[in-house]
C-alpha cells in the first residue's frame, strides 16, 4: 500500500466531503499498518438501465481506492430498488417489477466493469440479507431511529409541508441501505451529496449495532452538457458511456468550457500534476480551450472503446465540423411511398419519421433556429413539402443525420 499521505491525496481528489476525515486517517493506519484491506461499498438501484459519465464520478473514485488495494463492494439493490430511493422526489415514487429490476441489474453488471476491476470487485445483491428478515427483524431495526431524525430530511419536510404524501414504506429506505453497511460490516461508503442523510444513516445503524461506524464520502453531483442541471438521461444533456465513439466526442465537445477542468478532475484518469496544468494553462491562456476540450473529448473516447477508437472519433469530428464534410456512415431510415404525395412529405413529418426529432413541432423549431439541412442546403421554410428522394440526407444541427431509403 502506498503511504498514508499519499493514498489521503489520492482519496481527497474530486471529494466534497469525507465525515469525519480524521476517522477515515486512523483507518487507513490501521489498514497499512496490518496489510488489511478497507471495505469500501457502493450501493447502486437498479432503477434505470443506462450509465451515463455522471454514474462514473462516484465509480471513478471506486476505481482509485481499488488501485489503492483495498476492497470494492458493490450493492446492487434489488430489494431498496422495489422501494426507490425518495431523495429528491417530490411524491412516492413508483415501484418498479422484478422483471424490470432484473434487467437493470444485468446491465449495470456489464457497465460498471468497464470501469472497475471485475477480478477485484465483489457484487452482492441486498436481497441476500434483507429478504430473509421477518416482521419482528423489521421492528427491531425500525426502533433504532426516531420520526423526528427522518423528518429532518428535506425532501420529507417539504413534501409534508405541502401537503403530499409520505408513505410508511419510504422511511424503510435509508433503514435499509443503512443496513446493507451493517450486513457488510463496511468501513467506507461513497454516495453524492445528495446522499449524505442515507450514508450518515449507515454509521447510525452499525455504532447501534456494535460495529465501527463507517466513513462516508461524498462526491459532486455532475453539471450536464447544459452547465447548469445535474446530468440526466431525460433532460437529454448526459454522455452514456455504452454510446458509439463518435457521439462521446462530438457530445463532450459540447462542454462548456468553465466546465472543463471540472471533467477533467471527476470523470477522467488523467494524474493530480496533469489536472494542475491543466487547470494553469487554460487560466493564464497558454493552453486554448479548443485543444483541452478536444483532449477531454479524446481522453473520453479511450476511456470506453480504446485509443484506436478515440483517434477515429477525433478525425471523423474534424473531417465533419472542421472542414464541413458529412460522415462516412449515417444511418439509414426507411420511408414507405405510400405516406408521399406526388413524392413530396411536409419536412416537419419527414424530420419526425426519420427520427430526428420527436415531433413535428419540435422539427418546426429546429428549422426556425436554422439547424436542418438536406443534402447540405439550409432549409428555411418550416412549412416547405419537400420532394423526398432515394438517399438524401438530412441533418439537424452538428450531430444528426439520416439518409432517406424509400421502400
Amino acid at each position: 500500500m502506498l503511504p498514508l499521505e499519499e493514498q489521503m491525496q489520492i482519496i481527497r481528489r474530486g471529494v466534497v466531503e469525507i465525515v469525519p476525515e480524521q476517522e477515515m486517517v486512523e483507518k487507513l493506519k490501521t489498514a497499512i499498518a496490518t496489510a488489511t484491506p478497507l471495505k469500501v461499498k457502493l450501493g447502486l438501484d437498479p432503477t434505470a438501465p443506462d450509465i451515463h459519465l455522471g454514474h462514473t464520478v462516484v465509480l471513478r473514485k471506486l476505481k482509485q481506492l481499488q488501485d489503492l488495494g483495498h476492497k470494492i463492494i458493490i450493492i446492487i439493490g434489488d430489494f431498496t430498488g422495489r422501494i426507490g430511493d425518495p431523495t429528491g422526489k417530490s411524491e412516492t415514487r413508483k415501484q418498479l417489477t422484478e422483471e424490470q429490476l432484473i434487467a437493470n441489474a444485468k446491465t449495470y453488471e456489464t457497465q460498471i466493469f468497464r470501469i472497475l476491476d471485475p477480478a477485484k470487485t465483489e457484487v452482492r445483491f441486498n436481497s441476500e440479507w434483507l429478504a430473509p428478515l421477518n416482521f419482528a427483524d423489521v421492528i427491531r431495526l425500525a426502533s433504532k431511529y426516531t420520526v423526528a431524525r427522518m423528518m429532518e430530511r428535506e425532501d420529507f419536510t417539504r413534501r409534508f409541508k405541502e401537503g403530499r404524501p409520505i408513505s410508511i414504506h419510504e422511511f424503510f429506505y435509508p433503514l435499509m441501505q443503512g443496513y446493507d453497511s451493517v450486513a457488510l460490516s463496511a468501513d467506507i461508503e461513497f454516495g453524492g451529496t445528495d446522499q449524505k442523510f442515507n450514508l450518515l444513516m449507515g454509521r447510525h445503524l452499525q455504532e447501534e449495532c456494535g460495529q465501527k461506524p463507517q466513513i462516508a464520502i461524498m462526491v459532486p453531483i455532475l453539471e450536464g452538457l447544459d452547465g447548469v442541471q445535474k446530468m440526466s438521461k431525460s433532460l437529454g444533456n448526459y454522455i452514456g458511456i455504452s454510446e458509439e465513439p463518435g457521439a462521446i466526442y462530438g457530445k463532450a465537445m459540447s462542454i462548456p468550457d468553465e466546465l472543463m477542468v471540472r471533467y477533467f478532475e471527476l470523470v477522467t484518469d488523467v494524474s493530480n500534476d496533469e489536472l494542475g496544468r491543466i487547470d494553469s494553462g487554460l487560466k493564464d491562456g497558454t493552453l486554448h480551450p479548443r485543444d483541452m476540450k478536444m483532449y477531454l473529448a479524446r481522453t473520453l473516447v479511450r476511456l470506453y472503446h480504446g485509443i484506436d477508437a478515440a483517434h477515429a472519433a477525433e478525425e471523423e469530428f474534424k473531417r465533419i465540423f472542421q472542414r464541413g464534410d458529412m460522415p462516412t456512415e449515417i444511418p439509414e431510415v426507411r420511408v414507405e411511398a405510400t405516406v408521399l404525395q406526388d413524392g413530396k412529405l411536409w419536412i416537419g413529418k419527414l424530420i419526425t419519421l426519420a427520427g430526428l426529432t420527436s415531433s413535428s413541432s419540435e422539427a418546426k423549431r429546429s428549422i426556425q433556429q436554422g439547424a436542418v439541412r438536406i443534402d447540405g442546403d439550409k432549409i428555411e421554410n418550416p412549412e416547405l413539402d419537400v420532394e423526398v428522394l432515394d438517399g438524401m440526407v438530412l441533418q439537424i444541427g452538428k450531430r444528426k443525420f439520416a439518409r432517406i431509403r424509400i421502400s
